[in-house]
């Protein structure tokens, strides 16, 4: 396997830069941790190619909080479970 030329490698950051700078433009939660995950993959090769280990770990550990993330906001909301009381109401109809 050949290494990669330095341009291509500072490229790889530059674009994993923009995208994970991008990822905040989005206005859905879902599509921004999404594109959030997208750079930390390319952060993870960039430190790969660099030998950056730091770099490495470093979107490893935000590549799984964006999953766990995008897990969590995939969740519908839970109705309350069988039983459970009702907001205490006000006397004016409303919780």
């Amino acid at each position: 396997m050949t290494p990669a030329s330095p341009l291509l490698i500072e490229a790889l950051g530059w674009a994993a830069t923009a995208v994970f700078v991008g990822s905040y433009f989005f206005p859905r939660a879902e599509a921004l941790v999404r594109v959030q995950m997208l750079g930390a993959v390319m952060w993870v090769g960039y430190g790969v190619l660099m030998r950056a280990p730091p770099v490495v770990a470093a979107n490893v550990l935000v590549l799984a909080a964006a999953a766990w993330k995008a897990r969590q906001v995939r969740r519908p909301a839970t109705a309350p479970a069988a039983g459970a009381p009702a907001p205490a109401s006000d006397g004016r109809g409303e919780a």
